[in-house]
């Protein structure tokens, strides 16, 4: 609300965007807050595997709402490319500055809290901060042009307008792909895939692991896999070396929250 009053009190357009865009990051913060908790509720017989894609859901919503408030700036501040209006006040450089350390630094934080949890809403969010630190130096740039070089370059602050737009409008798009591509049931990282399949691979008996799909569900993880025994096993020795192998990846890897094994014969 600070920049949204300074820059319609201090006659510049570019800082009005800026403002929209942090009311919009307010409002992604509020989504992701209220996303993460509901995302946590335990699993019951609807939806029977948790509630943990609420965030990847609450995520891409937020990204369509962004990019229509992206479309709406660089719509207004076409129209008013051409518009003579009032040079912008001196102390609208000082808002803008402060806010691009501010945002930085909001940025550096949340990437640490991302990484470390893994959650897409939060990452997506840190790049929110980042592209905002670039808009508040945008309008920096804009709005001491219009100071410094006068009536003459008016242009210069519905033009940093225009660069808060793109970027408002690269950051939904990368929230949108990010978690599209989690509701997709895309395959998790590969090094990821690789440590769980070497632990399946190490439980004793153990031949072969043929398959292995492993998605990415909010801030946890669901494993699909096919190990290959010796095709001599009886059902219930079968059935026990699947136990272990399901009870070893929950122990090792905390984000796994259910484990799928299906038992293949190893043809070797």
């Amino acid at each position: 609300m600070t920049k949204l009053v300074a820059g319609l009190l201090g006659n510049t357009f570019a800082l009005v965007a800026d403002s929209i865009n942090s009311l919009g990051d307010v409002f992604v913060s509020l989504v992701v807050v209220v996303a993460l908790r509901f995302a946590r509720r335990p699993p019951d017989p609807n939806p029977p595997y948790g509630h943990s894609r609420a965030e990847a859901v609450a995520a891409s919503n937020v990204a369509l709402l962004i990019a229509m408030s992206a479309l709406i700036v660089a719509w207004q501040a076409a129209r008013s490319f051409h518009v003579a209006h009032t040079l912008p006040a001196a102390w609208t450089l000082w808002i803008a500055g402060a806010n691009a350390i501010i945002k930085e630094v909001l940025y550096r934080y949340k990437m640490a809290v991302g990484a470390r949890t893994g959650s897409a809403a939060i990452i997506a969010n840190a790049w929110d901060h980042r592209s905002d630190a670039l808009c508040s130096l945008a309008v920096l740039v804009g709005v001491a042009t219009v100071r410094w070089g006068g009536p003459d370059m008016m242009g210069a602050d519905e033009l940093a307008a225009l660069v808060v737009a793109g970027a408002i409008l690269w950051s939904a798009t990368r929230l949108f792909r990010r978690s599209a591509h989690e509701l997709l049931d895309a395959q998790a990282d590969p090094e990821l895939v690789r440590e769980v399949e070497e632990a399946a691979r190490a439980v004793e008996h153990v031949r072969d692991v043929e398959t292995l799909w492993l998605r990415k569900s909010g801030l946890e993880y669901f494993a699909d896999i096919h190990i290959e025994v010796d095709p001599d096993l009886t059902v219930a020795a079968g059935h026990e070396i699947g136990h272990r192998v399901k009870d070893v990846l929950l122990a090792r890897f905390d984000r796994i929250r259910d484990v799928l094994v299906h038992l293949e014969p190893h043809d070797g």
